[in-house]
């Protein structure tokens, strides 16, 4: 049954404003794709903004004269909000503090007004099912469309309450956000910490010496290797990533039985932490344990970096994914964080990608190739002892990441019962 104005009311139970009455402003971008330079002023587009929050990880940049430009209209501030369009259609975010920055294309910039409505809760009431659906179904008939007009959007209904109310909802949620936010910068510095020490250690050949010194940088004996065509340190051997990892280990779940499921969007692009485990019935696929390490073998997925550590499933649990993907599991001891760091590497990474087969659109690499691929094997002393320093780490992310998982879902369950008033939030 489709929905129309009338009906969003009747299930809010509440008064709601358009959202044109709550906003100083409602500026649409330029439509013409930005000059995008290598450095410069920023240019936050779609990808930037995700679940409530710009994200400054992957960023675009363009020079003075077209960023003066793109805010003639209308210059994006801190604490303005910013709402996509299209492609995804609907994500919203706050302008944080200290940020300079222009729009990219399909986005629409917000100025609320802040005697009417605080933007911490303008930003919950545009994430919430209740205006979401509103989005959804932007073009006023009801069916579902892909791009979020400006006069509908203009329109949308936003629940009122006073704005000490408004605040008090908008600073309960926005403190969960930033309990996840702060998660998620830990997170990042552990990753880039663990990725640090492995490139040190087994790219560089700096691992600690005898003296705890640099080998390499500190004299250490370093020896030609033919097969590698490269200098390793002495005592190391040239090997294949098969004599350190078993791929695609052999386990067992009964079909039907309901099992943890990580699916192709669960990986990670950069980092090392899977998320989203389901339950669902066995079915087929790979399984794998925690410790294990999941590689996407199928393009676009293996180009874009899909590849992540299995940490959040309960002790000596099988769960189980996708037929594209690849497992690695430390053949005679624990090698979780090597593999990790290993599968994270540009030169791993790019190997992989040049050993794909198959028609365009279709490529995949086959474990087989991935078994096959040549490096420098280290001592197991050595290994373990990365392993010893580098776990606590992935502990830790793992950690963050299950406190992440509960936050989210008090935050979603929250979010609609403070909208309704089924919710209220003390002054203590």
């Amino acid at each position: 049954m489709s929905l129309n104005m009338k009906s969003y009311r009747d299930i809010f139970h509440g008064e709601c404003e358009q959202l044109q009455n709550m906003c100083e402003s409602i500026t649409d971008c330029h439509h013409s794709t930005p000059a995008y330079m290598d450095k410069g002023k920023l240019v936050i587009r779609n990808f930037n903004i995700k679940g409530g929050r710009m994200l400054l990880d992957n960023i675009s940049f363009t020079d003075e004269e077209h960023f003066n430009q793109r805010v003639s209209r209308a210059k994006p501030e801190s604490g303005d909000l910013i709402i996509t369009r299209e492609a995804p259609m609907g994500e919203v975010c706050i302008i944080p503090e200290g940020v300079e920055c222009c729009l990219g294309q399909r986005m629409v910039l917000i100025k609320p007004d802040l005697k009417k409505v605080d933007n911490e809760y303008l930003l919950y009431s545009l994430l919430s099912e209740y205006a979401q659906i509103q989005i959804g179904k932007s073009n006023g008939t009801g069916s579902i469309v892909s791009n979020l007009r400006i006069p509908l959007l203009k329109e949308l209904l936003v629940p009122t309450k006073g704005l000490i109310v408004q605040q008090k909802i908008g600073n309960t949620l926005g403190v969960i956000d930033k309990k996840i936010a702060l998660n998620n910068k830990i997170n990042a510095e552990l990753e880039a910490m663990a990725k640090l020490i492995y490139d040190y250690w087994f790219v560089q050949f700096d691992f600690p010496d005898a003296n705890g010194k640099p080998y390499k940088s500190s004299g250490g004996k370093m020896i030609y290797n033919e097969a590698l065509k490269r200098e390793i340190p002495d005592g190391w051997k040239s090997g294949n990533c098969s004599d350190l990892f078993n791929f695609n280990p052999t386990l067992s779940i009964k079909r039907g039985m309901l099992s943890s499921h990580i699916d192709m969007n669960a990986l990670p692009t950069s980092g090392f932490m899977t998320k989203k485990v389901k339950k669902k019935p066995f079915s087929g696929g790979m399984k794998f344990q925690n410790g294990d390490v999941v590689i996407a073998r199928i393009t676009p997925c293996l180009e874009n970096g899909k590849t992540g550590l299995i940490s959040l499933l309960d002790e000596n649990e099988i769960g189980f994914g996708s037929t594209e993907f690849i497992i690695l599991r430390g053949q005679n001891f624990d090698l979780r964080c090597f593999g990790a760091c290993l599968a994270r590497s540009e030169k791993f990474r790019r190997y992989a990608i040049s050993k794909m087969t198959g028609t365009s659109g279709r490529k995949r690499v086959n474990y087989t190739a991935l078994e096959s691929y040549e490096m420098p094997i280290p001592d197991e002393v050595l290994l373990k002892k990365f392993e010893g320093i580098i776990d606590p780490f992935f502990k830790k992310m793992t950690e963050n990441t299950k406190e992440n998982q509960e936050l989210t879902k008090l935050r979603d369950w929250l979010l609609p019962m403070l909208m309704n008033g089924q919710v209220t939030v003390n002054d203590s």
